[in-house]
């Protein structure tokens, strides 16, 4: 039983079991839905599990054309916060992820550490390899790629696992435009073929103060991305010219058409008082953005102001030993 969201004017709803989803879509059926194996949100209308008329696209990716360059793969999400996806691969089939990402995989897969981004026909020479690898290393990702390729009969599957708490993002980058600029260090993993780029940001104050540094990822090509974010992730549709205000660390990636800048918080008070920094990342439609509700810099902040350590405390346990207590009890190091 699969647990559904649905969105309506950009407020999402959910989860829903399928027997609430079904009646909230038949009631309210020109909103948009989704639901762990979805590539994208699709519209209600369009989903003949909630009782709509399916598309030729149908909730899986489309076949592939002549011209599409990326393995076509399925997938499934598991878990809510510490989650991880499994892709299941036809013979021939690969799969790229960051190096460490994997969590399993079933014997008929096998494995290959290379260069770059494992993208078809193995990037060139090996001056090229090299190149990809420094652009990876640039943008916060390690100078390796691991290729796992499906070499046996009938169906296999390997799973990457997140490496911190917080949610999985499934891209297809043919619904795109075949490009997405996200953060550094957010790639988990793809389809063989998706090309793993630089982006830089042109503005200089942008870069300096936009949260996200001079350098971000571009992830170019027709295939299927796996992107991870902290916490709960937000897709938004911005409309030409509309613009959102946004937190400088909660930007998880945009599309292309999208511009990102910066402005400042308001006043002096708010500034400096606000608790919310000097600046806030500006994004401008027309396009999609993806925010998270919790970056892992804020995260690691809070850890390491509370390690005792840094000179943090315990709160709230209300032993009569105090730091003796957490001595006893091998909660406290030297």
């Amino acid at each position: 039983m699969h647990q559904w969201y649905l969105s309506y004017d950009g407020k999402q709803e959910g989860p829903l079991d399928e027997e609430a989803a079904i009646a909230r879509a038949r009631a309210h059926p020109q909103g948009h839905c989704w639901r762990a194996g979805f590539a994208e949100w699709i519209p209600i209308a369009s989903c003949a599990e909630l009782g709509g008329e399916p598309t030729p696209a149908g909730t899986r990716p489309p076949p592939m054309s002549q011209t599409q360059r990326a393995d076509v793969i399925d997938y499934r999400l598991y878990g809510e916060d510490m989650q991880f996806v499994e892709v299941e691969l036809d013979p021939g089939e690969s799969a790229i992820a960051e190096a460490g990402a994997l969590m399993y995989k079933d014997a008929a897969v096998g494995m290959e550490t290379i260069f770059g981004d494992g993208t078809r026909g193995g990037g060139g020479g090996f001056l090229d390899k090299l190149v990809g690898a420094g652009k990876r290393v640039i943008t916060g990702e390690s100078l390796f790629t691991t290729v796992f390729t499906h070499g046996g009969q009938g169906k296999a599957r390997v799973a990457f696992a997140a490496p911190y708490p917080g949610t999985i993002v499934p891209l297809s980058l043919s619904n795109f435009g075949g490009r997405v600029i996200c953060q550094k260090d957010s790639f988990l993993c793809a389809a063989r073929g998706v090309s793993i780029g630089i982006h830089f940001q042109r503005k200089v104050l942008t870069a300096l103060f936009g949260g996200e540094g001079f350098i971000m990822q571009k992830l170019e090509g027709d295939g299927l991305v796996f992107v991870h974010a902290g916490g709960t992730v937000v897709e938004r549709e911005l409309r030409a010219g509309e613009r959102l205000d946004v937190d400088t660390g909660c930007v998880v990636a945009y599309t292309d058409g999208v511009d990102m800048d910066i402005r400042r918080v308001g006043g002096v008070k708010s500034m400096f008082f606000g608790g919310e920094g000097l600046f806030l990342a500006t994004l401008t439609g027309p396009g999609k953005v993806w925010l998270q509700s919790l970056p892992f810099s804020r995260l690691a902040s809070r850890m390491f102001m509370a390690a005792p350590q840094a000179g943090g405390q315990r709160q709230g346990e209300g032993s009569v030993l105090g730091s003796l207590g957490d001595l006893l009890g091998g909660d406290r190091g030297f």
